[in-house]
């Protein structure tokens, strides 16, 4: 895989990081520092230098400092042997991105161009909360594999919303039901396998990793569960069967909407019975499987945001997991509120570890 860093960033009235410059490392770079200070903000600074959304918070106007009307992120990336400079300005609601000082064609062309996976205290949903963080995973993978499932992904949510308005407002016999019920088919029956590829590239990948960071004895099992069939004339028929339950429910009860990635411990679904400590560690197996998939599939390593994730995991864990990314060539950005238990091994050189102190949205080399 190609190497893939972000060489320099800066960060200008974003949140409270009112001026922020960096010089970045190629591997591991450490930010400490109290809690409150601003780690998370640079974390997610450079998400959305990278995907143009942050990981937080879908209000673009939560990004912008107290009092601000604009706040903006640049960097200057390596891929490589090729630098660019990618930019991401946020007005009024609005972004603006651009490579190389040019417009992309669409922010989904952006996002794929610097893939990024971040781990952070909030996606521990990811395996115990609802389906949704689930299909949000597999659909970003999915969009490395087979980039035309973002349009699927697209056409059949506006179908499906558009034929529940028809059931809502001219009834179950509506004579162009049909006509959208064979866009939801086209669309879903696309979308369901461009998931089922998904999970089935993620699956080995979270497992092999769950087995060296997760607690001994146990095996994950990853699998996907689709919600509608395969087959477009029985999806279409359900539909057709559903439309006054439909209509009753006020949304549709079968469809990609409500597929799910299964997750299982020891042969048993994770939900309802694994610890805490557990589902981190389903969690951050999965985040390394989608390092691994989207690696293989775009050709360079993406980039790994780790938010404290040294008090998410135990100490055993914890090592673990650097001893692993040791191993591997990639550039890791990470907070921590103790850098001396964050183990790199025999990282030394400026060139391999960086320490960075964050101090009331300052950022100073440690």
């Amino acid at each position: 895989m190609v190497p893939l860093a972000i060489e320099s960033l800066s960060v200008r009235a974003f949140r409270n990081l009112s001026s922020v410059d960096l010089e970045l490392g190629p591997r591991f770079n450490v930010l400490s520092g109290d809690n409150g200070q601003g780690k998370t903000n640079l974390l997610e600074a450079v998400y959305v230098l990278a995907t143009s959304r942050s990981f937080r918070t879908s209000r673009l106007g939560e990004l912008v400092e107290s009092g601000g009307e604009t706040a903006s992120v640049r960097g200057r990336l390596r891929e490589g042997t090729t630098e660019r400079e990618q930019s991401v300005g946020i007005r009024a609601g609005m972004r603006a991105v651009r490579v190389d000082g040019k417009r992309p064609a669409t922010l989904a062309e952006y996002a794929v161009r610097t893939p990024m996976v971040a781990f952070h205290p909030g996606i521990v949903a990811l395996s115990a909360g609802s389906g949704a963080d689930r299909r949000k995973l597999l659909d970003r993978v999915a969009l490395y594999l087979r980039p035309g499932s973002l349009v699927d992904s697209g056409g059949y949510g506006r179908a499906v919303r558009a034929r529940q308005r028809v059931l809502e407002s001219r009834g179950a016999s509506a004579g162009d039901l049909d006509d959208w019920e064979a866009l939801i088919v086209r669309h879903g029956v696309a979308l369901s396998a461009s998931r089922d590829e998904a999970a089935r590239r993620l699956g080995p990948s979270a497992e092999r990793a769950f087995s060296s960071i997760g607690p001994s004895g146990l095996a994950l099992g990853v699998s996907y569960a689709p919600n509608a069939p395969r087959d477009p004339e029985a999806f279409r028929a359900l539909l057709a069967g559903n439309r006054t339950r439909d209509r009753a429910r006020r949304s549709a009860t079968s469809g990609p909407h409500r597929d799910d990635l299964a997750l299982e411990l020891g042969g048993r679904p994770m939900r309802g019975m694994a610890s805490q400590g557990q589902h981190r560690a389903a969690v951050l197996a999965l985040e390394l499987a989608e390092i691994e998939v989207i690696g293989a599939a775009r050709g360079v390593r993406p980039l790994l945001l780790l938010d404290d994730v040294s008090s998410e995991l135990d100490r055993a864990r914890t090592a673990a997991l650097f001893a692993a990314l040791s191993s591997q060539r990639g550039q890791v950005l990470l907070t921590t509120t103790r850098p001396e238990l964050i183990e790199t091994g025999a990282l030394s050189s400026v060139d391999e570890r960086r320490d960075f102190r964050v101090v009331g949205g300052q950022v100073r080399p440690a």
